[in-house]
């Protein structure tokens, strides 16, 4: 008997477990989805956990010997001159900070550069439309902050609109034409030659808007090297805009105001060239695969058909069902308590039916 007990017991379990998982494996399969946007929820946020440990342990030590420098230079100063105050130079330190968040500078040699002349302005506004938005010149009256507001309002989307009509246009002769005529014309895979495509595309736009400009920046700009060239335009180009580089701003810049718009040309050229590549890589069918993994699932034409073909067959079998209860509730109603018996005569002669 212990020995039957225990082998019923083992195989209740054994069935227990089996219910218990096919029942996990059909939540999973059935919101699956919802657990693949929740692994995707989990690993955006491990990867700005990543970003911030990693900025901080490689730039804290940079700023703490930066702090500690200019608290020497600032030490050696009031020594040297004994005559300023700490207070007085903190004060004026203050309102030369203030004023160069503005995009004004004290020094003699950045004196010469206005900052709000028409080819600036050009600059501004195209930072402002693209949403890069260096930061190194702001509006300084409350009139131009409020105009600020209106501009950014109707500029950004009216941008956005323009981006990709533009962006549209350029896609049928760039990617849709080429890979189809290629896959049509040697008869290969579709799908191949649109990763080809995109990664030729992707290079050759990485050649034209990054590696070029660079060159070109670390020759016209006095203090950047080639890769501050490079940081500053996949930091413009990604519409990021730190503002710690900013072209056209050096002592005795040659051709200034053709520098700057040449710079605003460049900008709005590299955005679209960026906005181009980055469709064209959403249009490969492994990325679409990818996305659809972390979508919501629309709901089919069928599906639908076949709920509301549920829902009407529920509606009128529970109609059919009132209606029947009530026919029977009438047919008990009409029903009499009493029945009468019917006076029938065998001969009929019978002078009281008469």
């Amino acid at each position: 008997m212990t020995r039957i007990s225990t082998c019923r017991f083992k195989n209740s379990w054994k069935m227990l477990q089996s219910l218990t998982s096919n029942s996990c494996v059909r939540l999973i399969e059935s919101h699956k989805s919802t657990w693949y946007f929740l692994f995707l929820v989990l690993g955006y946020i491990l990867y700005l956990i990543f970003g911030a440990v990693v900025f901080s342990s490689v730039e804290l030590p940079y700023e703490d010997l930066l702090r500690q420098e200019l608290r020497t230079i600032k030490k050696q100063f009031l020594q040297d001159n004994e005559c300023l105050s700490e207070e007085r130079l903190e004060e004026f330190l203050e309102k030369a900070l203030e004023a160069s968040n503005y995009g004004v500078s004290i020094l003699n040699n950045a004196s010469a550069n206005w900052n709000w002349d028409f080819t600036s302005s050009l600059f501004f506004a195209s930072t402002v439309l693209s949403t890069t938005g260096y930061g190194h010149t702001a509006p300084l009256s409350d009139g131009g902050k409020a105009f600020c507001i209106v501009y950014s309002v109707i500029g950004i989307p009216f941008t956005l609109l323009f981006l990709t009509a533009v962006v549209q246009r350029i896609m049928v002769f760039s990617t849709r034409r080429p890979v189809m005529y290629v896959s049509t014309r040697w008869g290969l895979s579709k799908p191949l030659v649109a990763v080809v495509h995109a990664t030729l595309l992707a290079i050759l736009a990485a050649s034209c808007f990054f590696l070029i400009p660079a060159a070109i920046f670390s020759s016209l700009e006095e203090n950047w090297n080639f890769l501050e060239s490079i940081y500053f335009c996949f930091i413009s180009l990604s519409t990021i805009g730190l503002g710690d580089y900013v072209p056209g701003e050096s002592f005795n810049q040659r051709f200034r105001q053709l520098y700057k718009v040449g710079i605003t040309v460049y900008l709005l050229l590299g955005l679209v060239v960026m906005l181009v590549v980055l469709e064209t890589f959403c249009e490969l069918q492994q990325l679409k695969t990818l996305r659809k993994m972390f979508y919501l699932k629309k709901e089919k034409p069928q599906d639908r058909l076949a709920i509301l073909e549920h829902d009407h067959l529920a509606f009128t079998s529970v109609s059919h069902q009132t209606n029947s209860t009530s026919l029977r509730e009438d047919k008990t109603k009409n029903v009499p308590f009493v029945s009468v018996p019917v006076l029938a005569s065998p001969g009929g002669d019978d002078p009281m039916i008469d």
